[in-house]
């Protein structure tokens, strides 16, 4: 099978017969072999009884409903573990990712040899309450992660089989999944300028949070990829500066404490300074980030997956 098209949704009921249509036509016209993997998020409105009319009337069509809303990074998990194509496309159900784009992008995959492709929504159709922060986000990603690309959150979106099959998409890790790839060893991650389309039915299901929780996520995920198996050197590392700092501060007010006294200055109590308390408080505190790291190296090491790594090949 040539293309897996995986779908996330939620309450998208208007839009998906078109869609679907859509999708059909271009694979026809392409003569590309492919499945359609629908993945209701838990709608509340008809969206289900859409799609099993839309599976009786398309072979071509799959889905997973799930009992109730869980996210877009647990509908992309479950539809990559269900998918059989030799090339998945993500793209988004409300009509503004174009289908017109899955024969450049399957190309970009199978012919120039990317491991992933992402969509670049160069010009958009959205308020500039969501494009100015959608902006500041794309390059703060881009400035953190050292991966070259404009638009990190684009639905739209191209990979190999074995990438997709080689990470976990959790929480709300969909944004970050080019960070994934390349953790796993998937580095030629490619771009193609796709067209953005104004919304046809319904409204969008994302508010501004999403940006708030889009950099908490981009925290957790660079912990996770560069310290999740050795916390050791990152706790170990600012416990140690912190204690060093705070014991410096220490010796140094002992010291002048004990100039004083020799040469019969007056000299206040160390005790009596504000320095001595920020220092115990450094030293405290570099003493807690140390154990922190080394509980931190024990759980790690206690994990399941401690030696779990990637084969590419073997001879």
């Amino acid at each position: 099978m040539n293309i897996s098209v995986v779908i996330p949704l939620y309450n998208e009921e208007e839009s998906l017969p078109e869609l679907v249509d859509w999708i059909n036509k271009v694979m026809y016209d392409h003569n590309l072999t492919y499945e359609i993997i629908l993945v209701d998020d838990g709608s509340k409105d008809k969206s289900w009884e859409e799609i099993e009319k839309l599976a009786e009337m398309y072979g071509s069509v799959r889905a997973i409903k799930f009992k109730r809303n869980y996210g877009k990074s647990a509908a992309l998990h479950n539809g990559f573990d269900a998918a059989q194509g030799d090339v998945v496309i993500t793209m988004d159900a409300d009509l503004q990712d174009s289908p017109d784009e899955i024969p450049g992008l399957y190309n970009m995959i199978k012919e120039d040899g990317y491991d992933m492709v992402s969509g670049w929504k160069k010009k958009r159709y959205d308020p500039i309450s969501k494009t100015i922060p959608s902006k500041f986000f794309n390059w703060t990603a881009r400035v953190t992660t050292k991966i070259k690309l404009h638009d990190f959150n684009c639905g739209l979106k191209a990979y190999k089989k074995d990438l997709v099959k080689s990470i976990e998409v959790y929480g709300e890790m969909h944004r970050y999944i080019p960070v994934l790839a390349k953790q796993a060893g998937f580095e030629k991650i490619g771009e193609k300028v796709v067209q953005h389309r104004a919304r046809k039915y319904g409204v969008t299901k994302f508010g501004l949070e999403r940006f708030i929780n889009g950099f908490l996520d981009l925290m957790s995920i660079i912990f996770i990829t560069r310290f999740g198996k050795k916390p050791m050197h990152l706790f170990g590392t600012l416990g140690i500066l912190m204690f060093f700092i705070g014991f410096v501060a220490v010796v140094w007010l002992g010291a002048h404490k004990l100039y004083c006294v020799f040469n019969d200055m007056s000299a206040r109590l160390v005790t009596d300074t504000p320095y001595f308390y920020i220092a115990l408080v450094a030293m405290v505190i570099g003493t807690q980030l140390f154990l922190t790291g080394f509980l931190g190296e024990l759980v790690s090491r206690s994990a399941s997956d401690r030696n779990v790594y990637l084969i590419d090949k073997k001879i």
